[in-house]
């Protein structure tokens, strides 16, 4: 064969596949093969991988059963509340250590944080036994109340911190004797009663530094 002939039958054996040129008559099949093999594994993961977590929970999903009751939107709320409360009080009596002037508000902020970080392993554990997502960030309200803490100092920061605070337990405390009163659920029943001991105890602290202003609650 001359020359010419040659490389004719060269160019014949010339296949493109996605826009470049392969030698090997057979490449097209294999990436065929591979292209599917891609599609699938990422289909597999899109549907086994996990969900991502709501940044404020999720206590929806109406009333499910479990080994200890059922469980209702309530229970979850009271979950997720407690959760949220951790969240920013926590870091929050942690300042207070370093911002407040009066040394009985940097000892109830102390209290506080250490007793929050007590309670949030428990709402965790609680959460974990029944499937309840919890929030990784404080709403918006918490939020906005640490925000305006970062910008106080002296008594205005005492006086700040144990109004917010405290109106914040009160708050957080009816949700909690609400849902122990009515839950059917005995593991969320035990949860909240030893909820409701924290947040008692945390409403006395706040209430001893003497900065509560009363016509302020409710």
């Amino acid at each position: 064969m001359n020359a010419a002939g040659l490389g004719i039958r060269r160019r014949r054996q010339v296949r493109r596949v996605v826009g470049l040129r392969f030698r090997n008559p057979n490449l097209r099949h294999y990436l065929t093969i591979g292209a599917c093999l891609v599609l699938v594994a990422a289909t597999l993961f899109a549907i086994l991988r996990p969900p991502a977590t709501p940044a404020d929970g999720d206590a929806t999903g109406g009333r499910t059963q479990t080994r200890w009751g059922p469980l209702d939107d309530g229970d979850r709320l009271l979950l997720v509340k407690v959760r949220q409360a951790g969240l920013w009080e926590m870091p929050v009596g942690q300042q207070a250590q370093q911002r407040a002037r009066s040394e009985k508000v940097k000892e109830v902020g102390r209290r506080i944080a250490t007793e929050h970080g007590e309670l949030d392993t428990d709402v965790r554990t609680v959460a974990g036994q029944l499937g309840v997502v919890l929030p990784s960030r404080p709403n918006d309200d918490q939020q906005s109340w640490m925000a305006e803490l970062t910008l106080k100092s002296g008594d205005d920061y005492d006086r700040t911190f144990v109004k917010r605070l405290r109106a914040a337990h009160g708050k957080v405390f009816a949700i909690i004797a609400q849902i122990r009163a009515n839950t059917r659920n005995s593991v969320i029943r035990e949860f909240a009663q030893r909820a409701m001991a924290f947040v008692l105890r945390h409403m006395g602290y706040l209430e001893s530094t003497g900065l509560v202003d009363y016509s302020t609650l409710g």
